[in-house]
């Protein structure tokens, strides 16, 4: 077992007054929680709780096995840069094989998914969804574990548009980035 050790505040990088940058994020410790750049805000999350992790790896498996050729799906922690004060990092997100094999993703995937909890519930359903269509993200899902259910977005003309909704045992069908069925229920059932 390896001890971790939480630095003290006098060990931490100086933060400049004002936004975030992208290298003061880079200087960030590995605490064990999710550090992202909104807009220069950085935002940082606990640990996620097991049903959403169980609804993460559920999702990620469903998504790879419906997969094309060269595209993966891929689950957090793994940046996504989508502009100089914005690096997120959706809970899973699907990309060409050839952006997520690199350090990062630079620019929008061609979905991004967040498994909402309570510490990210506003984030996730308003200030995530909207940088991600600001970006150009083709598709933005979001997962509620505890009803459950799912809300999917597309990009049209430039704004996120519905392109469906489902809980419980209702399955939603979608057809970008590729063709999948997802029951929320399943996300989230004891097997």
């Amino acid at each position: 077992m390896v001890a971790m050790t939480v630095p003290r505040s006098d060990e931490l990088p100086p933060l400049t007054p004002g936004p975030i940058t992208r290298a003061e994020l880079d200087a960030m410790p590995d605490d064990g929680r999710r550090h992202e750049l909104l807009d220069g805000m950085l935002l940082v999350t606990p640990a996620p709780t097991g049903m959403h992790q169980v609804a993460v790896i559920r999702l990620a498996r469903l998504l790879g096995d419906s997969c094309p050729p060269g595209l993966e799906a891929i689950v957090a922690p793994f940046d996504v840069a989508l502009a100089k004060d914005t690096v997120l990092q959706p809970d899973v997100l699907v990309a060409p094989w050839e952006d997520v094999i690199k350090r990062e993703l630079s620019g929008p995937p061609l979905l991004a998914v967040e498994v909402l909890s309570p510490s990210t519930r506003r984030y996730d359903l308003l200030l995530k969804r909207s940088r991600y269509e600001a970006a150009g993200t083709p598709s933005y899902w979001v997962v509620d574990p505890d009803e459950p259910s799912v809300i999917a977005w597309e990009l049209r003309d430039g704004a996120y548009a519905d392109a469906g909704r489902a809980s419980g045992d209702d399955a939603l069908e979608l057809t970008r980035p590729y063709p999948v069925r997802v029951v929320p229920a399943a996300l989230v059932a004891p097997r």
